[in-house]
């Protein structure tokens, strides 16, 4: 057949017999997407995850409200979408994951070990908040949440509930009258609400220290079984199960965003919150700290460098237009937070007006955010279940979102690697293995001292490694592979140079802001604490190792690498060790033109042939059509009953 990609099938319909083309995938050995709206779903349930929900509006009220949003687009701008557009680019052109892709310059590969590091902890990590969002989204099939009063077994006596008691009948009309009655004892005391302790008493029965890790909290386990049996079977046929499911994980958190928001703007004192939301406090934009937190939040939020990027674009096909994707998904993913920030602040001011303080007080940060704040707002809604359930759902679709591209990449990478056609065939067998190896490591994090590991990890190893590896990819890319180069790969691919902005944010304006949020994170480092837990040195010895671990992959390869390479001196094996493989380049023998059609022995002679061959089978194509009409004469059965007999063609 002329095209690879198709095949000829007969429409039986009314007796009509045209020739149809029936897509198949282009890279038939590993696969594609099914069409183009799976890829950027999943690529927005990606890069839109929980962070969303408690980070974005968390750093919009620290950094001055609606002020933290100019320095926010800039980097959006400047940063966010250049960074995207790169790794969309880079995955695609290579039909490779983030080990794979490195063929453009083999000494530079240890930064795919650092991906694949870092994804493995995230991964690890975030699944178990998933799980406790599975857990509360179970607690709250009940006519009652288990966290509206104070007077259940895990209470203490600091615990004062907005709704009061069971036995004062408050209805949600005079939670008002309520809540001021105890107003003296809220200035009084430091008032723990009982979702806090819900939340720290029952849900994790926290212990004292990192250090004491007490027992499995057997029903937490049981949800990040559920969770992990849940990703595994989303992914068990790769990115053609996946591509399906993310119709639905995608879009349903806009539609519950959507309900919540509406129903938060009615709320008495709504408007206070989104005023709060929206006004800037302009003193603080120029505070380097609110344009360092503006330029994080945006790295981390689409994902960069996580290598997730860059494998779900390798199952794209080679002339798709990642240029047009990652300006939708970058936008859709910003907006997402800053929707998502309008829905959260209707809800804080709600709660603030409540409780008789500013809605700055209101609200906690990480999953203090998520799993208490938010939980205490919906005992004061009608019908409270309903919107805890709706609420932990979308959490529950945020998370699974970002957790099927995080497995994905790490079973891309295994498979890329290795290579034979029996894994290929037998992909299904990888993605379990990850999901059971990804279930024990996170064990330990549903015991009693889970949630101090848990911040350890999201504060230390998904945090400066992400930044360094980020940077040394664009250095590898624009100036050991050489920016001329790739411009020509990326013209190539999709029939159009990378814009001018582009060009000049990938070469200085990118890799200067990454070494700015670098250098800040060092000079502004702070040990972590939970409330008012203080980390002992040593587990802060361990984060640093964590971090360190991704990060420390580059050198040890580059080493190793130059160490195995030819040449006679250091400085020969070092220019080997950098020039790009044989094998770089698209990874169908159709797409390599260009300087690429001499790259392999094979393809002087392959790619001639292969136009021979295209030719003649055109001309077969139709000589085998015209027989069919003339000598066959196909019958074919009509819509009702009867046979049809077409007259050959003169």
């Amino acid at each position: 057949l002329s095209e690879p990609s198709t095949v000829l099938a007969f429409n039986l319909g009314n007796g009509a017999v045209p020739v149809e083309p029936v897509k198949k995938d282009e890279n038939s050995r590993r696969g594609n997407w099914g069409n183009q709206i799976e890829f950027v779903l999943t690529s927005v349930g990606y890069a839109v995850g929980l962070g969303n929900v408690w980070r974005f509006p968390y750093l919009c009220y620290r950094n001055g409200g609606g002020a933290f949003m100019f320095p926010y687009f800039i980097m959006l701008v400047f940063c966010g979408i250049p960074l995207f557009f790169l790794e969309l680019s880079f995955g695609q052109f290579t039909s490779l994951g983030c080990l794979g892709v490195w063929k453009v310059s083999p000494m530079f590969k240890g930064v795919g070990y650092g991906m694949m590091v870092v994804s493995t902890y995230i991964g690890i990590y975030y699944n178990v908040v998933i799980c406790i969002a599975f857990y509360y989204f179970f607690m709250s099939m009940t006519n009652l949440l288990p966290w509206t009063y104070c007077n259940n077994p895990w209470n203490t006596p600091d615990c004062t509930g907005v709704m009061g008691t069971p036995r004062t009948n408050a209805t949600f009309a005079n939670v008002s009258a309520v809540v001021s009655g105890l107003t003296e004892i809220v200035n009084r005391t430091k008032r723990t609400s009982p979702s806090e302790e819900y939340w720290r008493n029952y849900v994790l029965n926290v212990s004292d220290g990192i250090g004491n890790f007490g027992e499995v909290r057997l029903p937490i386990l049981g949800c990040l079984a559920v969770s992990w049996i849940v990703v595994f079977l989303c992914l068990i046929r790769g990115v053609k199960s996946s591509g399906k499911v993310v119709y639905f994980t995608a879009t349903f958190p806009y539609v519950v965003l959507t309900i919540l928001f509406i129903r938060g703007i009615t709320l008495e004192g709504a408007i206070s919150g989104i005023k709060y939301y929206l006004t800037p406090q302009w003193e603080k934009i120029l505070d380097a700290k609110v344009w360092g937190d503006a330029a994080s939040q945006i790295f981390y939020s689409l994902g960069c460098a996580w290598g997730g990027l860059i494998t779900m674009a390798s199952y794209n096909k080679f002339h798709n237009n990642c240029f047009r994707d990652s300006i939708i998904i970058s936008v859709t993913n910003c907006g997402t937070s800053v929707y998502a920030g309008f829905v959260i602040f209707s809800i804080l001011g709600f709660m603030a007006n409540h409780l008789g303080v500013d809605v700055s007080e209101v609200a906690d940060h990480g999953p203090g955010l998520a799993f208490v704040a938010y939980p205490e707002a919906l005992t004061l809604l009608p019908i409270s279940p309903l919107w805890s359930l709706l609420f932990f759902f979308m959490l529950i679709l945020l998370g699974l979102g970002t957790q099927f591209c995080l497995l994905e990449t790490l079973v891309t990478a295994v498979v890329d690697e290795i290579g034979t056609d029996w894994i290929m065939k037998n992909k299904t067998y990888v993605t379990l293995g990850v999901a059971i190896v990804g279930f024990l490591l996170g064990v330990p994090l549903t015991t009693q001292a889970g949630i101090y590991w848990l911040l350890l990890m999201d504060n230390y190893a998904a945090s400066f490694s992400l930044v360094v590896v980020s940077c040394i990819m664009c250095i590898c890319i624009m100036y050991v592979y050489g920016h001329k180069n790739y411009f020509k790969d990326v013209e190539m691919m999709l029939g159009f140079p990378p814009p001018l902005f582009f060009r000049i944010c990938w070469r200085y304006v990118s890799p200067f802001i990454i070494t700015f949020i670098l250098i800040f994170t060092v000079i502004q480092y702070k040990p972590i604490t939970y409330n008012d837990y203080v980390y002992p040195r040593w587990s802060l010895v361990i984060g640093f190792a964590m971090a360190l671990s991704s990060v420390i992959c580059i050198p040890i390869y580059a080493l190793f690498k130059i160490a195995m390479s030819e040449g006679s001196t250091f400085l020969e094996r070092l220019k080997n060790s950098v020039k790009p493989d044989p094998d770089w380049g698209p990874a169908l023998q159709e797409h390599r033109k260009g300087r690429y059609a001499t790259a392999g022995p094979e393809s002087v002679e392959v790619c001639p042939l292969k136009e021979e061959l295209k030719d003649e089978g055109k001309e077969k194509l139709k000589e085998k059509e015209m027989e069919k009409k003339d000598e066959m004469g196909l019958t074919i059965p009509g819509s009702n009953g009867s046979t049809l007999n077409p007259t050959p063609s003169a």
